[in-house]
């Protein structure tokens, strides 16, 4: 067991040696100093895992002392004691980083407790959390094997996700494999679960279908535009999953509280071009490129497939009867982010104000093409990392801040996730067929007709036919679709990036969060 070092400053240090026994008999090293000039000096001597530093010493004060300990060690923890509790002591003392603040007359637990949560609180975490999530383990697994509902699903991805994250900021992440495995687990039972379900679903067979992305303006945002007497800002993060969602709450909670946290499914493929213009539109693909061939741009045309949306918003509207005064906006970098800020007083007239932030998407393509940003991201821990520290410095974070201060209401949502892609899956096709890693359609593909969903007759999950023998296949789990020419070199290039197109709970089960300012 490790032995910690204590240095403890107090003018009475003799009156404090039962005290300096009790801990010295639980393992701690103590080297008491009776003065704030004297503990300076040890800490240039030495480093100390924690320091006990009286507030109330002859001489240099403590809070002088702390400032000074500070400046030779920033890092290294120091506990306040004091007799006064006068409030400016507290604050001051709290703005100098102090780890925790103890109010004198002192008792062994006190300390002791104290001392524990400094220096032993990630162990006494790791060790709960993992006993937690072993508790939990037996009881999600066997979840996988039942009859689930679509909310059933996005309750046990959600636990999923929670553990991950929790796993995450254990000590040395012992339970990593165990919860990835899991994960695995569930992807392949949840891949069944839409094989089995997802068409009833979307004919409106099923009484149990789960709210879609054509459905959520009508379902939740056009309800909230009549409740609401504020602006609603709907911002759409692209390929936000949930995962990502749950390390940017956090830094919003600060500003807003969320009111709910709801799940709706993506439809396949869940690709900007399909499932964010179904958002926008309030139809399916097929109904899009029936009604307004216009607008429906195909996979093998050259023409950005979602340059449309404000067309597919303003036919939404107007389809609902909804004439209030609204904007779209798309930021693609950094600059746009800035300039709509600056603009910022323009939408406050504006019943509904839609932005569109393609961040995590353009991220996501970078760890596809840059072996620097693969190796910032090189897994998901490190991937909703680099999504958080770019969030703390975006626009968009500044631009959440503009909409809290004037009271409006938010929303923030994905058009789809995204799945770190391990295993290659071989297929054939010919010039027509599209190039997405996650999904194929083509007359011709050569494939086993295993670990994979093939959707043979497209106008039932109305998806657009190019002809009449078009077939659709959608990558499930973990897999990507790799052709035999090359094979190897693709399967490396394109192996552990982040993609999406395909039928995973990470790229179908998605977030969608309603929140109002504190200062409301």
């Amino acid at each position: 067991m490790q032995r910690y070092t204590i240095l403890w400053a107090d003018d009475e240090i003799d009156l404090l040696k039962p005290h300096i026994l009790f801990l010295e008999e639980r393992g701690y090293d103590i080297t008491p100093v009776n003065s704030g000039t004297d503990a300076i000096e040890k800490v240039q001597e030495q480093s100390y895992d924690v320091v006990f530093l009286d507030e109330n010493m002859p001489g240099i004060s403590g809070l002088e002392t702390l400032n000074e300990i500070k400046t030779i060690r920033p890092a290294m923890p120091v506990i306040m004691i004091t007799k006064s509790e006068e409030e400016h002591i507290m604050e001051e003392a709290i703005g100098s980083k102090i780890s925790d603040y103890l109010i004198k007359p002192l008792n062994p637990s006190q300390i002791l407790l104290s001392v524990k949560k400094t220096l032993e609180n990630k162990r006494l975490v790791s060790e709960k959390t993992n006993m937690s999530y072993q508790r939990d383990f037996r009881q999600l697994g066997m979840a996988f094997g039942e009859r689930l509902s679509p909310g059933e699903w996005a309750d046990i991805y959600k636990k999923l996700v929670y553990w991950e994250l929790e796993i995450d900021e254990t000590e040395n992440k012992s339970m990593a494999d165990v919860i990835n495995m899991q994960k695995d687990e569930a992807n392949s039972n949840f891949a069944k679960f839409i094989m089995d379900n997802y068409e009833d679903w979307i004919n409106k067979e099923s009484d149990d279908a789960p709210m879609m992305s054509h459905q959520l303006f009508r379902e939740r945002v056009f309800p909230m535009m009549k409740e609401s007497d504020k602006p609603v800002y709907f911002v759409l993060i692209d390929n936000l999953r949930y995962d990502q969602w749950k390390v940017l709450e956090p830094l919003i909670s600060e500003y807003f509280t969320v009111d709910t946290e709801e799940m709706f499914y993506s439809i396949l493929p869940t690709t900007t071009a399909y499932a964010r213009n179904a958002i926008f539109s309030g139809m399916m693909p097929t109904e899009i490129m029936k009604k307004y061939p216009n607008l429906w741009v195909s996979d093998d045309e050259e023409e950005g497939k979602n340059l449309n949306e404000p067309d597919f918003l303003e036919i939404q509207l107007q389809q609902n009867r909804i004439t209030d005064k609204h904007s779209y906006h798309k930021i693609t970098n950094p600059a746009a982010g800035k300039d709509l800020n600056s603009k910022f007083n323009n939408l406050d007239n504006n019943k509904l104000n839609v932005i569109v932030y393609n961040f995590v998407d353009m991220l996501s393509h970078a760890r596809t093409d840059s072996n620097m940003v693969r190796e910032l991201a090189p897994d998901e821990s490190a991937y909703r990392s680099i999504t958080r520290s770019w969030f703390i410095h975006s626009p968009l974070f500044e631009m959440l801040k503009l909409i809290a201060d004037r009271k409006a209401r938010l929303i923030i949502t994905t058009d789809h996730g995204t799945i770190r892609v391990k295993r290659p899956f071989k297929i054939i096709g010919d010039r027509q067929t599209n190039t997405n890693l996650r999904y194929k359609h083509g007359k011709n593909l050569g494939y086993t007709d295993k670990d994979v969903f093939t959707v043979r007759k497209p106008e039932r999950f109305f998806l657009p036919k190019a002809n009449v023998s078009t077939t659709f296949v959608f990558a499930i789990e973990d897999y990507f679709f790799a052709y035999p020419n090359n094979y190897n070199y693709y399967v490396n290039y394109y192996k552990d990036t982040f993609q999406h197109g395909g039928v995973s709970l990470e790229e179908c089960i998605i977030p969608f969060i309603t929140l109002t300012p504190k200062n409301a």
